[in-house]
């Protein structure tokens, strides 16, 4: 019998499917990466999903935004309703984290645009037992075509990367991840987006996340 799901059975099998299933998933930041993102997992079978954003929706949202028709509604409980999951409304920091469990997840997905936030996250990731994977900036990019995935010890091009890399080396990070990024030279000095962009980098990174579930690599 066919159901919603038919077609990504179809394309990975059964048995994986039922791998994507049971993945703990948490994804931080919900913005026109990161919400993309979610979209995608959640069509593609992931039924644990939590996410973390501290924000409202605003009307400079709309140009890029899944969901964000809902105008001063906090996204984490926005998301929550949509796709029947854990939303948390907070700010992503040391003192944050140090209360939060990020154990109880396989998967832990970066999709905030605040440097010392990644940083902090990806020191409290267990590299041995999860898998963490992150994102750069999508803003002030035309070219969709210019997206890659890269440790984020090898990423080029991409002034926000390199700040990670930086500010990461800076608090002794030992580890390594794989992010997604973009070499193309930024068209603006604001923070001028083009969704083309945005939700290439969000659907880039939920492939990378599927593909990692399928075939680990860490």
């Amino acid at each position: 019998m066919k159901d919603r799901f038919t077609r990504v059975k179809w394309l990975i099998g059964e048995d994986k499917f039922s791998k994507i299933a049971k993945t703990k998933v948490l994804v931080c930041g919900l913005g026109g990466v990161g919400g993309i993102c979610v979209d995608a997992l959640y069509r593609s079978g992931f039924e644990h999903l939590s996410f973390i954003d501290a924000d409202s929706f605003e009307i400079t949202n709309q140009n890029r935004q899944i969901h964000s028709e809902h105008l001063g509604r906090e996204k984490a409980k926005v998301f929550e309703e949509l796709y029947k999951a854990k939303g948390i409304v907070s700010t992503i920091n040391e003192e944050f984290l140090k209360d939060f469990d990020l154990s109880e997840f396989d998967l832990i997905i970066d999709a905030i645009d605040d440097i010392p936030a990644k940083v902090a996250l990806a020191k409290c990731v267990d590299f041995k037992k999860q898998i963490f994977i992150s994102s750069t900036g999508g803003a002030r990019k035309l070219d969709p075509t210019r997206i890659k995935i890269a440790s984020i010890f090898k990423t080029h091009g991409d002034a926000l990367a390199k700040k990670f890399r930086y500010e990461l080396r800076k608090a002794g990070f030992k580890g390594d991840f794989d992010v997604v990024f973009s070499d193309e030279m930024p068209s603006c000095k604001d923070l001028g987006s083009f969704m083309g962009v945005t939700a290439c980098f969000g659907l880039t990174l939920a492939s990378l996340a599927l593909r990692k579930i399928l075939k680990p690599c860490r």
